[in-house]
């Protein structure tokens, strides 16, 4: 068991973790770096415990990959604190995706062109909906008994803009929304629609400075963002780093999730 969670660390420490974009043709064109995907019916990938689950942790991937591509990550996590922690990786439907000339793959809503930047078309509908089907991920888990304050959801890239928008948009405080390489998928008018439950959710946001494919700037302008809707997060900027995850990030996270487990267990 030792040597297969060293190989998994291995693995995350030195793969693009959720990546799609490589060579790119017109600014538009995405090569898939892991090109595993999952059936659009797939139900999300979870792992069973000891005992009745304290705690839930959602992972939301990036475009054209897949839940079970990313279950690496939950090898950092073996601290005892998480022992009764539930996780889920759910997959995205297989959709056309406009920016890679409506080839199908795995997305959670599409989008209209990379790289990313902070005016980049919104596409609120398709985001909308699929929030919704976060929400009936989260709904199941605190009807079976997780305290709203005890879930986290967690995404890179696209999995990021969906995080944020599952989190604003979900009725109640949960325990914390992680955007990794992220960015706001829709416009101000949404901030009425926050609730002021939703208002008090901690966002952690980690964004590389040299992210070619979701812009830097698309990762600043959260902030700004959330402040206008009366909210804080704490931002994290990676020198030299691309459109990836790397370990530190992935160890900041677990500090981070270890810190809000105390307080609201």
């Amino acid at each position: 068991m030792r040597s297969h969670l060293t190989r998994l660390r291995t693995f995350l420490q030195t793969q693009p973790l959720s990546l799609l974009f490589g060579a790119v043709l017109c600014a538009c064109l995405i090569a898939l770096l892991l090109g595993r995907s999952a059936p659009s019916d797939q139900p999300p990938h979870s792992h069973p415990m000891a005992g009745p689950a304290r705690s839930f942790v959602l992972w939301l991937h990036g475009l054209g990959d897949s839940g079970p591509a990313n279950e690496p990550i939950r090898s950092f996590f073996s601290d005892s604190v998480f022992n009764l922690t539930k996780w889920a990786f759910p997959s995205a439907p297989n959709q056309p995706v406009s920016c890679n000339y409506g080839s199908i793959m795995p997305s959670w809503f599409d989008i209209h062109e990379i790289p990313i930047s902070s005016a980049s078309p919104k596409n609120e509908k398709e985001v909308i909906e699929a929030v919704q089907k976060v929400h009936a991920m989260i709904d199941k888990e605190v009807e079976n008994g997780i305290s709203p304050e005890n879930v986290f959801v967690c995404g890179f890239s696209q999995g990021g803009a969906l995080t944020l928008a599952s989190v604003l948009l979900y009725p109640k405080t949960l325990g914390g929304g992680a955007v990794f390489s992220g960015w706001v998928p829709f416009n101000s008018t949404i901030i009425g629609k926050i609730s002021p439950e939703a208002k008090l959710t901690p966002i952690l946001w980690s964004h590389g400075m040299a992210d070619p494919t979701v812009l830097f700037e698309a990762g600043q302008a959260g902030p700004p963002f959330l402040q206008q809707a009366g909210m804080t997060c704490e931002f994290k900027a990676y020198p030299g780093l691309g459109h990836t995850i790397i370990s530190d990030e992935i160890n900041s996270l677990k500090s981070w999730i270890k810190d809000r487990l105390k307080s609201s267990s």
